[in-house]
């Protein structure tokens, strides 16, 4: 036996760059097929935990790749546990080894837990009510946690030091640190507040003029908002400028169910008059105006009776005008249309006159929160009130265009002139 074993010595010793490389190519194939065993049956087993097929998975939005991630961590083990039983390898090349394959399941386990929080992410938005509780701006938080905590430990065993260390080397750089993630900490912060105050979801419209955003959110990070305008270009927005600069989103107005139409209508002040008999009795045609007639007339008849003598000049008395009979027109127009929200705020009022006219001004809400229904039922409203002017006595006002001016000059320049 002791023959043997000297020759095994003697021939070790003069085969020794054979049998270390016979060593570390036996090493590399135990951890390529620890690799293999390990992936095919960890995914597998899944997916039959799953009742799952590969395909289904990535249909599904199953992102399994933290799975062949941790897989990845088995052959670093069995290096860093085999190598030294490797013959003849130096000490210095053994020690490293273990070094880097320790680092390397460290950043590998952070790889998979990277994975793994994005597929956390990934099923919860397929809830109902993610879109009101995003949480891709903790899953980023928690990312770069976990990769922080990464680098530290793979640092540690990169230098085979305690990562006690390097932690307490942290303090005198904590001023530092801030100043590098102080994004990071006010986004953070941003991120809490706007979560937990429900001040943007996910599909909102948004409108914030002072950085050219106006449209939906498509998308809440740590960071960064995304905002996708109504001329289909997208505006990033720091996630902290939503708690410090001002900004109005339009979900209230969707939810409500009624949308807020606020238009005037400039009036040419001289065309207002009071209405004669024949005008009336031209009015009286509307159905919806027969009902205001009748009791308008009626409590200008009492109020008249009671002027006695005075009430016999007529500049004394109470008149119906054409103004206040197209105002009310318009009242009871809003009232009988399908398109308003009648359980909402609906007014007909005068603003203050001004150099262009006399504004009246329609407030009303429409049953309809979509851009472009409610544009065609405002549209349809006005092109109603427009063309019914004319009935009333009633003039839109609008500045004098070139066309009015020369018309105006055109009997002058057509006008003989007198010969001496």
């Amino acid at each position: 036996m002791q023959e043997q074993l000297a020759q095994l010595d003697a021939w070790t010793a003069e085969y020794s760059h054979l049998a270390m490389w016979l060593g570390l190519t036996v090493l590399l194939c135990l951890s390529w097929c620890a690799n293999f065993v390990v992936k095919h049956i960890l995914l597998r087993g899944v997916l039959r935990l799953l009742n799952l097929e590969r395909k289904q998975c990535e249909q599904r939005g199953f992102d399994l790749r933290f799975i062949a991630r941790l897989s990845n961590v088995v052959p670093a083990l069995v290096i860093s546990t085999l190598v030294h039983k490797v013959p003849l390898l130096p000490d210095l090349v053994v020690q490293v080894t273990v070094n880097v394959t320790n680092a390397f399941v460290v950043l590998t386990i952070a790889i998979a837990l990277s994975n793994l929080l994005s597929l956390i992410n990934n099923l919860y938005s397929r809830r109902p009510d993610a879109r009101n509780k995003p949480i891709k701006g903790y899953i980023q938080l928690a990312t770069i946690v976990i990769y922080a905590i990464a680098v530290i430990l793979m640092i540690a065993a990169l230098f085979d030091r305690s990562p006690l260390i390097l932690l307490s080397g942290l303090g005198a750089m904590a001023a530092v640190l801030m100043l590098i993630f102080q994004d990071t900490i006010l986004s953070l912060v941003a991120s809490v507040q706007i979560s937990s105050n429900d001040i943007i979801r996910v599909g909102d419209w948004v409108e914030m003029p002072q950085l050219s955003a106006d449209g939906d959110v498509i998308d809440i990070a740590l960071h960064t908002v995304k905002i996708q305008n109504w001329d289909r270009t997208i505006t990033t927005i720091p996630t902290r400028r939503f708690m410090t600069d001002p900004f109005k989103n339009w979900r209230g107005m969707q939810e409500s169910g009624g949308r807020r139409i606020k238009r005037s209508i400039m009036l040419d002040q001289q065309s207002i008059h009071f209405l004669g008999k024949p005008e009336i009795e031209q009015l009286s045609r509307f159905s919806l105006l027969q009902q205001y007639l009748r009791e308008k007339q009626h409590e200008i008849d009492t109020w008249n009776a009671q002027l006695a003598e005075q009430g016999k000049e007529p500049v004394n008395t109470r008149r119906i005008t054409n103004i206040g009979s197209f105002r009310a027109y318009v009242v009871q127009y809003l009232k009988n249309h399908s398109g308003i929200h009648q359980d909402m705020t609906l007014i007909v009022r005068q603003l203050s006159p001004s150099a262009e006219g006399l504004p009246l001004e329609i407030y009303c809400f429409t049953n309809t929160t979509a851009w472009v229904a409610y544009e065609g039922l405002q549209s349809d409203i006005f092109d109603h009130l427009f063309a019914i002017l004319p009935e009333f006595g009633l003039r839109v006002y609008q500045q004098p265009s070139g066309l009015d001016v020369r018309a105006l000059n055109r009997p002058a320049l057509n006008h003989p002139t007198v010969s001496e």
